[in-house]
């Protein structure tokens, strides 16, 4: 090991460096090893709020910590009102990052174990699901004779037909569009770095074969975006990737309002699509645990979260009471 050292003397890192990176605590090596940002600002601002409470100044003051800290600081955000999945979530990040300080033996323990979270709903979750007449409208909404109307309904083809979250529909290249075993498929990076691959329904096919033949990226740009804008007014740059709110803004909540979607239907979003495609799959006898990995779930509780058919207003007793 010594001569190989000797013989490579050129560092990629000075001195100073290497010392800085030693002396990283735990609790910054574990916000940098967050791998979605999004969880990554949500827990750093959670965090902030237990930091702020407790009076912490110095990172490696989190390793005098108690339950009784952690016990106050639920009492303070129950008499906040704070949501029951807010104040889950916060306990959750602070439970996490002790769970990292336990790794580097930096605490002894984790005092957020054993401190009550208040109860999930685990039978359903609050987005509600289309019925299947609001779906096929919503199909049907984008018109046929545009490259945005031709784009938006392969759009909501792929949302309505194959659960994908906007996020991982918006990072779909043309390349991850692609042949698999004689069927095509979806490679899709899900949360986490996951991947999966979920194969295209033929009508979807058809949508996206329609999409890419007005395009004309389909077979000159592998590794350029499946989905694109098809106006920039900031830099004209018409080969990014569409932004995950353009697809809420300008696809879903936009035609759900020309069908009148969003009047009656409270809670209407993106996440709604996703929702509506497990629930007729599910209603379809698939199997839950085939529709959990279709998903991209951990964990099958959070699928159930998702299967609305205990809630078909048509199978309510409202509609058996005669008089």
């Amino acid at each position: 090991m010594t001569d190989l050292l000797l013989k490579n003397p050129e560092r990629a890192l000075t001195a100073k460096q290497f010392q800085q990176l030693a002396e990283v605590p735990p609790e910054l090596e574990w916000f940098a090893n967050l791998a979605s940002e999004k969880t990554r600002k949500a827990y750093r601002n959670d965090i902030r709020d237990f930091t702020q409470f407790i009076g912490i100044q110095n990172p490696t003051e989190f390793r005098i910590v108690t339950r009784s800290h952690v016990i106050a600081w639920r009492k303070a955000l129950e008499a906040n009102n704070l949501s029951d999945a807010s104040i889950r979530r916060k306990l959750s990040a602070l439970s996490s990052l002790f769970e990292s300080l336990c790794e580097h033996n930096a605490v002894t323990h984790n005092p957020v174990k054993g401190v009550k979270r208040p109860a999930a709903n685990n039978n359903e979750g609050k987005t509600p699901a289309l019925s299947n007449d609001q779906a096929r409208q919503l199909l049907e909404a984008p018109p046929e004779d545009t490259v945005k109307g031709r784009r938006d309904r392969a759009i909501l083809a792929i949302l309505l037909y194959h659960g994908l979250r906007r996020q991982e529909l918006c990072t779909l290249r043309v390349k991850d569009y692609q042949r698999r075993s004689g069927v095509m498929m979806f490679h899709v990076h899900g949360k986490r770095k996951k991947e999966r691959f979920v194969p295209v329904e033929p009508k979807t096919q058809r949508l996206l074969a329609e999409y890419l033949e007005m395009t004309g990226h389909g077979t000159t740009d592998l590794d350029g975006a499946l989905f694109r804008p098809v106006k920039n007014n900031a830099t004209g740059d018409l080969t990014k990737s569409l932004n995950p709110r353009s697809v809420y803004r300008n696809v879903v909540i936009f035609y759900a309002k020309q069908v009148g979607i969003t009047v009656d239907t409270h809670g209407f979003c993106v996440h709604s699509l996703r929702a509506t495609a497990a629930t007729n799959a599910l209603d379809h006898k698939a199997d839950i645990a085939k529709v959990q990995e279709w998903l991209g779930h951990a964990n099958v509780s959070t699928t159930r979260l998702y299967d609305k058919r205990n809630s078909r207003p048509e199978d309510s007793p409202s509609f058996k009471v005669e008089y």
